[in-house]
């Protein structure tokens, strides 16, 4: 595993390579880091990828954005087609869960043409108006040091982990998550309540996969599935008893990854014979 800075966007980012073969962008959920992917990353290198893994500006171990904390979540997509080329990943494969998944579904939108195939997970492409209140997260900027916060971070990351999930890796995910940077998630969120591409998803140019599992409580699962059925070339698929962070809760992912890759890769064939 190499791990470096890189100078993108006007800032230092923090990345961990590592594999070679068809490359693969794995981005985080907001407020997190590239950690998220600590079990999936070695894996998917042993199975012939090029893994990358970013954090995203402001998170983990990158610097912060040169205009500070991310309310739009194409900022972070271009972000994220910057250090792609940066980096030479050629025809990659992104997968996102989250704000990652959104990320993913903006790249799409944006550059479908240029990637092998898109993995969302646990996002759907529009806006979360009835979940999220902007207004309320503009309040919660006000009071984001206050020690309760890191305690909200915690119990919610357990109630939406799903009931598949045995209990000491629910408590592990929570106690992970914890870490994050009040501010910079809060940020994200807001980002998250308010980006939408749904009127241009018809265009994605990408086979495309959207995930969702079904104990999601961030997300209705048609909402999902709606948005893979105005997708040319998509596939859905509902996770049983798995919660808002599947590279987190499913056990073996980066096999389960590899399949849907696999399938990414041959209809990516078929559509260019």
């Amino acid at each position: 595993m190499r791990a470096d800075y890189v100078e993108v966007g006007g800032t230092r980012a923090f990345v961990l390579e590592e594999g070679a073969g068809r490359p693969v962008l794995c981005l985080h959920t907001a407020g997190q880091n590239g950690v998220q992917w600590r079990e999936v990353q070695p894996r998917l290198a042993e199975l012939g990828y090029r893994v990358v893994v970013p954090d995203l500006p402001g998170h983990g171990r990158s610097e912060p954005a040169p205009g500070g904390p991310v309310r739009d979540l194409g900022v972070y997509a271009q972000w994220c087609e910057e250090l792609m080329d940066r980096l030479g990943m050629d025809r990659p494969f992104v997968v996102g869960c989250s704000i990652g998944g959104a990320i993913t579904l903006q790249l799409a939108v944006r550059r479908g043409e240029r990637l092998a195939g898109a993995v969302a997970l646990a996002a759907h492409g529009g806006t979360d108006s009835t979940m999220l209140s902007v207004r309320g997260l503009e309040r919660e900027l006000v009071d984001s040091a206050a020690p309760s916060r890191s305690d909200r971070t915690y119990f919610g990351t357990l109630a939406v982990v799903g009931r598949r999930v045995a209990a000491e890796r629910a408590e592990l995910i929570a106690r992970m998550h914890r870490r994050e940077d009040p501010e910079i998630s809060t940020s994200d969120l807001i980002g998250w309540a308010t980006h939408d591409v749904l009127a241009e998803l018809d265009g994605v140019a990408c086979p495309t996969h959207l995930v969702v599992g079904d104990d999601d409580l961030w997300l209705d699962p048609a909402d999902v599935r709606r948005a893979a059925e105005l997708i040319p070339d998509s596939r859905y698929t509902l996770l049983e008893g798995i919660g808002h962070y599947p590279m987190e809760e499913v056990e073996g992912f980066a096999d389960v990854l590899h399949g849907w890759l696999g399938e990414l890769g041959a209809r990516e064939s078929r559509g260019a014979a």
